[in-house]
């Protein structure tokens, strides 16, 4: 615990103008970003003693070590750099709200060539058209499924649309009439765009429009006797009647506001959003947070703002921002969101009428939201602490394990051998710090040496990091790389959890005693009576079941058992992937994997005899008589079939195949098809 005084500055170095501010822990890890209108006297009121701050602001000012500022001219521009840098930094004391549920979105893809419907939660993605957050996906699907008889945009996968492209035939939405088919040229490029964009003007509130036009081809259609076409345009305007009922009306026509309420208590505030456009409710939305240090409802209403609008577009900003509580000073914020806008906004608290009765519901949602939170999670923090707690107990800890780096070795039968690191910081996992390694100095089941082997390229990479730092002069920060993020391995856990018992833990422990690391604990908790080992002991620490310690670790070493044998099946698919024993009839993955691991290439298997094939484990000479005429007929296979030539990907991020970065898919029609995308270091 560092004293305040160690690193306040001198009252003449502060000066006494707009500007943002960072603390750093002994590590250079940024803790806490904040902007002030003065940074002298803000800075002054965490100088003051302790007893009488905020306990978690307390908690922050002797965790921090260093402290450092930036002048800016404006207080706008202190309010666009504090939210850059919470971004850029993930500071642990900052407010950060999180979804208290994964709300799904209805996304139209207008950076495709051939826009899609479909159904997107997470993080969203340039060139796509938002509209939402709603409660449910099913409701997203029931309109989408009702605007589709007038809106026959394409809602396929890529897949189901590429396979269409081939085969010349169109999916079961294009029979039916719900798709307009774009994948068979029953529609061109330039046409199915305005489509989607005709869908996307709906959806955004402009209704009147389309069903005055409908109406008017329906009378056209009947006064001309032709009937059936009539009825349909019928049909279709039921349809976007039906779709419009869905939202309710709540104020008048054309209004266009998002209304935000607040519901707190000493320890955790609940924001809750509607998003009403053209006089409907459209979307729903709800937040929740820790209260780190002691804010008020403006300042909880300020950093909501900016997470909501920070990474929006800017005509997602409405006319019209109701809130419980304005931000002080509250014209930075409204010029903010003007400029974020492009016109004028309204930051203000509704006082009568029926913008105050639609916030009364608001705050209403607001205060379920609390206590449904606070019901699920009022023994989350208390289990999380005496998790830690008993770990510390049970493993003879100085401190907590407030950061907890657990590893796993997996392979198949000793081939494409790989390890994970995952990382948990205060029980709660951090993926952005998930690391991978390939095993690149043998092949062979020898998980030992494996441990050993990532323990040492870790910790290599870490005392490496901390050499280069060094002195800092001038307060710059040699801790991060040149766009200013943390390095990949600059901060040590307290405590390194093995998945293996004694000989994995030793294996560990030497590998730091090799490096001369002595400040970090070592551990491992053994699968088959879930044993917790430490180094150079001959018996186990057995904690008993109901031990929120030992429900920890089994997460840890679960997490990091499911992230290495995820990577592990990536590899092997990726080996097999282009390979000419896919065109062997009868031929499966059990056996395509005996004859590459009995041949060592997919080239040294066509020079092998019918004979020499016999030998490999199910292989008769039938099949081996196959295999030889196919591969003979087969134009020869990449080097990449070659099992000893693997691809080396070291210390890669994590990375799954299914979806783009940060998102969720969903299908909204029959024939469309989670981890996050990692980015390649």
């Amino acid at each position: 615990m560092a004293d305040p005084s160690s690193y306040r500055p001198k009252p003449g170095q502060i000066p006494d103008s707009p500007g943002v501010y960072r603390f750093r822990d002994e590590h250079r890890r940024v803790i806490y970003v904040g902007k002030a209108k003065s940074l002298r006297q803000r800075l002054a009121s965490y100088f003051q003693d302790l007893a009488g701050l905020h306990p978690r602001t307390r908690t922050m000012v002797t965790t921090a070590a260093s402290v450092e500022w930036t002048v800016v001219s404006t207080e706008v521009e202190a309010l666009q750099l504090e939210y850059s840098w919470i971004k850029e930094y993930d500071p642990r004391f900052n407010v950060k709200y999180r979804d208290d549920k994964s709300y799904p979105y209805l996304a139209v893809t207008m950076n495709e060539q051939f826009p899609r419907v479909q159904v997107l939660r997470g993080q969203k993605r340039k060139g796509v058209r938002y509209f939402g957050p709603y409660g449910h996906a099913w409701a997203i699907r029931d309109t989408v499924d009702l605007l589709l008889r007038v809106f026959p945009v394409r809602t396929c996968s890529a897949g189901v649309f590429k396979n269409a492209e081939r085969t010349g035939r169109p999916c079961l939405l294009g029979y039916i009439g719900k798709c307009s088919a774009p994948c068979v040229e029953r529609i061109s490029a330039e046409d199915h765009r305005q489509l989607a964009e005709e869908f996307c003007d709906f959806m955004a509130g402009r209704t009147g429009t389309y069903i005055r036009r409908l109406e008017r081809q329906m009378k056209d259609a009947a006064e001309e006797m032709e009937y059936e076409r009539a009825a349909r345009l019928r049909d279709d305007i039921e349809a976007l009647k039906k779709a419009m009922e869905k939202n309710a009306v709540v104020l008048a026509d054309a209004t266009d506001a998002d209304l935000m309420a607040v519901a707190e208590d000493e320890l955790e505030a609940a924001v809750q959003i509607f998003h009403v456009r053209g006089g409907r409710v459209r979307g729903q939305r709800g937040w929740v947070t820790d209260k780190v240090e002691a804010v008020t409802t403006g300042d909880l209403v300020e950093h909501a703002l900016q997470q909501l609008y920070g990474e929006e577009r800017g005509d997602s900003v409405p006319k019209e921002v109701l809130v419980p509580a304005l931000p002080d000073p509250v014209e930075p914020v409204q010029e903010w969101l003007t400029t974020r806008r492009g016109s004028n906004v309204s930051l203000r608290i509704p006082q009568r009428g029926d913008k105050k009765a639609l916030m009364e519901t608001v705050e209403r949602n607001a205060q379920q939201a609390l206590v449904l939170h606070k019901t699920k999670r009022a023994s989350d923090l208390t289990t999380r602490s005496r998790a830690l707690e008993e770990i510390a107990e049970a493993l003879d800890l100085d401190s907590a394990p407030l950061r907890i780096e657990c590893y796993d070795i997996s392979h198949l039968q000793g081939d494409d051998v790989v390890a994970s690191m995952v990382v948990f910081e205060d029980g709660l996992q951090r993926k952005s710090e998930y690391r991978r390694f390939q095993i690149k100095g043998f092949e062979g089941q020898d998980d030992v040496r494996s441990m050993h082997e990532v323990i040492t390229r870790r910790f290599k990479r870490y005392l490496a990091e901390k050499e280069k730092t060094g002195e800092w002069a001038d307060g710059e920060n040699t801790f991060t790389e040149d766009d200013g993020r943390p390095k990949r391995f600059a901060y040590p856990p307290q405590l390194v959890v093995v998945d293996g018992g004694q000989p994995q833990v030793a294996a560990a422990q030497k590998a730091l005693d090799e490096l001369g690391i002595d400040d970090i604990a070592v551990c491992g908790l053994a699968k088959r009576l879930e044993e917790v080992w430490l180094p150079g002991d001959d018996d186990p620490v057995v904690l008993p079941r109901t031990s929120e310690g030992l429900y920890l670790l089994q997460r840890v070493r679960d997490e990091a058992h499911r992230f290495a044998i995820t990577y592990q099946r990536t590899k092997r698919a990726r080996r097999f992937r282009s390979s000419p024993l896919d065109d062997v009839p009868g031929l499966g993955e059990t056996r395509k994997q005996a004859l590459i691991k009995h041949f060592g290439s997919v080239k040294k298997l066509r020079s092998a005899t019918i004979e020499q094939i016999c030998e490999v484990p199910g292989i008769g000479r039938k099949t081996a008589e196959v295999i030889a005429v196919a591969l003979a007929q087969a134009t020869p296979a990449a080097p990449a079939v070659n099992t000893a030539t693997g691809e080396i990907m070291e210390d890669e991020e994590e990375a799954a195949p299914e979806t783009t970065a940060g998102s969720t898919e969903e299908p909204v029609s029959a024939g469309a098809s989670n981890e996050r995308r990692g980015q390649e270091p």
